[in-house]
C-alpha cells in the first residue's frame, strides 16, 4: 500500500458565507494540490469538504495520514461518529447530526483506507497547514470573483 500524507483545510468569509477548501497530498516524490468552493456554506462543511476531496482522488487502497487544523473533523471521525451512527445519526440529545451526508461520506472513505488523523494548529506555521489554508482561500476566491 501506498502511504500518502494529506494536509485538509477549509475556509469561510462569514459564517455563513462564500468558503473554500483546500488539500495538499504527497506520496513519495508526488505532491497534488486541489481546491475548490462553495457560494454560501460553513467553515465546517467545507472543513469536511477538504478531506473528502482529499480521500475520494485515491485510487487504491492506501495507509494515509491526515493534518488537519480542524477538531470538529479529528473528533468527529475518530470519537463522535460512533455514537452517532449508535443513535441512527442522533446526537446525545436526539437531535440530527449537523452535515449527515458529509460525514456518512467520509465514514466510507475513512473505512477504504488505513487513516491516521493528527490535529495541527492552524496558522501556527506548520508549513502544511499554512499550504493547505492557502489553497482554501484559492477556493474562496474562486466562488467570490471568478478565478
Amino acid at each position: 500500500m501506498s502511504d500518502v500524507v494529506i494536509y485538509a483545510d477549509g475556509a469561510c468569509r462569514g459564517n455563513p458565507g462564500p468558503g473554500g477548501w483546500g488539500v495538499w497530498l504527497k506520496s513519495g516524490e508526488h505532491e497534488k494540490e486541489m481546491f475548490g468552493g462553495e457560494r454560501l456554506t460553513t467553515n465546517n462543511r467545507m472543513e469536511l469538504t477538504a478531506v473528502i476531496e482529499a480521500l475520494a482522488v485515491l485510487k487504491q487502497r492506501c495507509v494515509v495520514t491526515v493534518y488537519t487544523d480542524s477538531q470538529y473533523v479529528r473528533q468527529g471521525i475518530t470519537s463522535w461518529i460512533h455514537n452517532w451512527k449508535a443513535r441512527g445519526w442522533r446526537t446525545a440529545d436526539k437531535q440530527p447530526v449537523k452535515n449527515v451526508e458529509l460525514w456518512q461520506r467520509l465514514d466510507g472513505l475513512n473505512a477504504a483506507h488505513d487513516v491516521t488523523w493528527k490535529w495541527v494548529k492552524g496558522h501556527s506555521g506548520d508549513p502544511g497547514n499554512e499550504k493547505a489554508d492557502a489553497l482554501a482561500n484559492r477556493g474562496v476566491d474562486s466562488v467570490t470573483r471568478g478565478t
